[in-house]
């Protein structure tokens, strides 16, 4: 489906372009087939093509490429809101040098990441190689720091597209100056509280311990869908008083037990302050939706269950200030496979629609 767009450069974010919903898109035109300009659009889509702390399958540092190609398959039409794209989205270019710094640090946290406890004890080549890796991940939460606070700045929407889950750190620590009474609603199979894994203080499994130690702007996490942690990482979920962690398995043991999903959701709901910022790791869903993602695990969400959740949020009248979507990965196989791409491309649309429903830019049906 095209749509025909008249991208003006005199135009303001928010101010309707010519589009036609109903036609063929194509993604060189912009995500969704979209040709609107940076100052154009209320929502800025920033692409971090990173996997430099990948434990087990890399991959994700081409999920930002594969969701813009996959985006061309967009119906805009929607039962939950009204034409979201009239807003106006844009994704930036994927950074040069971020993609210099992924390939640098993944070359040298490959050799961690293979390396036995005893080696990284014993060899000072590794152990000067994990800090180097530490450096080049500070590095990247500066950039998306930056970029991040600089949209927030204009009255733009920053959304990251991951990468692994290491990616939004400083997109939250950004969102977490601009908005006060701010939580964050966590989907993922995993916890990602863990304390420096490996040696990586920024992995993508220490991301929600981060946030929690490193930005006190966080007044409170809610956790949706886990169901892979380690003791030390359920110990710290459960003592800590601002998290609060709906493990998978006894959401599955509540649905089955018959009790109703809408009672579910809106007490998810009920524990999120006035400001919400989703983090979205795509492995969240059973892995029917993502089998190529980094680390897939048994279990997890429908699709349908995480757009009730979400649109419960809207319901609810908080304010979906900002979102990222991570962990999205192609197939390493057969470059034809864009199953994972496309329900990313989805979600990420979905969630933008919520976003700016929440925020009183665009209508409910």
């Amino acid at each position: 489906m095209t749509k025909k767009v008249s991208a003006r450069k005199d135009i303001k974010p928010t101010v309707k372009t010519q589009i036609d919903p109903n036609g063929k898109a194509s993604s060189q035109d912009g995500i969704y087939g979209l040709p609107f300009h940076e100052s154009e659009a209320k929502v800025v889509y920033i692409p971090v093509p990173w996997d430099v702390t990948t434990s087990y399958q890399a991959g994700t540092s081409k999920g930002p490429g594969a969701i813009l190609k996959a985006s061309e398959q967009i119906d805009f039409f929607d039962l939950d809101y009204i034409n979201a794209y009239e807003a106006g989205l844009y994704m930036k270019k994927e950074s040069s040098k971020i993609k210099k710094l992924n390939k640098e640090g993944r070359l040298l946290a490959k050799k961690i990441i293979d390396a036995d406890d005893d080696s990284m004890k014993k060899n000072k080549s590794l152990q000067l190689n994990l800090k180097k890796v530490n450096a080049i991940c500070e590095n990247l939460n500066l950039e998306v720091y930056n970029e991040t606070k600089a949209c927030l700045k204009k009255g733009q929407i920053p959304i990251i597209v991951g990468g692994d889950h290491a990616t939004p750190f400083g997109a939250i620590k950004a969102y977490a100056e601009t908005f006060k009474d701010f939580g964050v609603l966590h989907f993922d199979a995993h916890s990602d509280t863990r304390i420096a894994y490996m040696g990586f203080e920024n992995s993508h499994a220490s991301i929600m311990h981060n946030v929690m130690e490193k930005i006190p702007g966080v007044s409170k996490l809610v956790q949706v869908g886990i169901r892979d942690f380690c003791e030390q990482e359920f110990n710290y979920t459960e003592a800590h008083p601002k998290i609060k962690v709906y493990f998978d398995q006894h959401l599955h043991k509540r649905k089955l037990s018959g009790e109703s999903f809408e009672k579910i959701a809106r007490e998810i709901i009920s524990h999120l302050p006035k400001n919400v910022y989703i983090s979205f790791d795509i492995d969240g869903l059973d892995p029917r939706f993502c089998p190529h993602t980094g680390t897939p695990v048994p279990g997890g969400l429908d699709y349908p269950e995480v757009v009730f959740i979400i649109n419960e949020l809207v319901k609810s009248k908080r304010t979906l200030v900002g979102f990222d979507l991570v962990e999205v990965a192609p197939s390493p196989k057969d470059k034809s496979d864009e199953w994972d791409a496309n329900v990313g491309m989805r979600l990420l649309y979905k969630m933008t629609s919520a976003a700016l429903s929440s925020q009183g830019l665009i209508q409910n049906r």
